[in-house]
């Protein structure tokens, strides 16, 4: 098959798909005898990148895959398509979600012992609703408590291919620069409750304050693939 109609194939499926597609997604599309190489598969996806170049939405490369995504920069027209606002996460989860992507695995009293504030059940529960985080295990103490640690889909909303993608800690001392590194949604600097309004989380209101994330750079070295 010529590139020009495996290009045309490709791109249908992404948009098609609305997720993202790894190659053996891709070659799955295809009777056994008419199965694309790799090679050809990611010749092809360059150029449908390149293709995007100057519109107004691109070919993302994720964990999972590739996807189209509109640019980052238009969602402020983008979004109005919508009716419900973007969804706002507290502080006390977004700390919560970093310690996790940068030291684990760790359980619930780890995160509570670097936060020094206790950790609402509806942060965890969010978290794993979100499927941001899963429990990968059980620490081997009385009570055997769960083990947290990201997922692919945290990576691919975060446009991030791996761990290793992560900011490095030393680059970021509070969550207000965890937010701008992360493109995550605004933070509302009027409010530092610990719990962040985490008892609503239908609202998922936005609350940060000016201390600093309780991460030792040290952690990095935590990081899991």
């Amino acid at each position: 098959m010529d590139n020009e109609q495996l290009k045309k194939i490709i791109e249908g499926a992404l948009l098609a798909a609305g997720r993202s597609l790894d190659i053996g997604h891709l070659q799955g599309l295809f009777d056994l005898d008419q199965v694309p190489a790799k090679d050809q598969l990611l010749a092809v996806l360059e150029d449908i990148e390149n293709d995007c170049a100057g519109r107004g939405y691109e070919l993302q490369k994720t964990a999972s895959g590739y996807r189209f995504q509109v640019r980052e920069e238009l969602a402020p027209w983008i979004n109005r398509l919508w009716e419900e606002k973007p969804k706002k996460y507290s502080r006390a989860l977004l700390e919560t979600l970093a310690l996790v992507a940068y030291r684990q695995p760790l359980t619930r009293g780890d995160i509570e012992d670097i936060r020094g504030v206790s950790v609402s059940s509806e942060i965890i529960k969010t978290l794993l609703e979100r499927e941001w985080v899963r429990v990968v295990g059980h620490r081997d103490v009385p009570g055997r408590p769960a083990l947290y640690a990201t997922t692919r889909e945290f990576l691919d909303y975060f446009c991030l291919q791996s761990l290793e993608d992560l900011p490095a800690l030393n680059e970021i001392r509070d969550i207000d620069s965890l937010d701008s590194e992360l493109s995550l949604p605004g933070v509302d600097a009027r409010n530092d409750d610990p719990e962040g309004g985490a008892a609503q989380p239908q609202a998922e209101e936005a609350t940060a304050g000016e201390h600093s994330l309780a991460v030792d750079p040290e952690s990095e070295e935590a990081r899991q693939n």
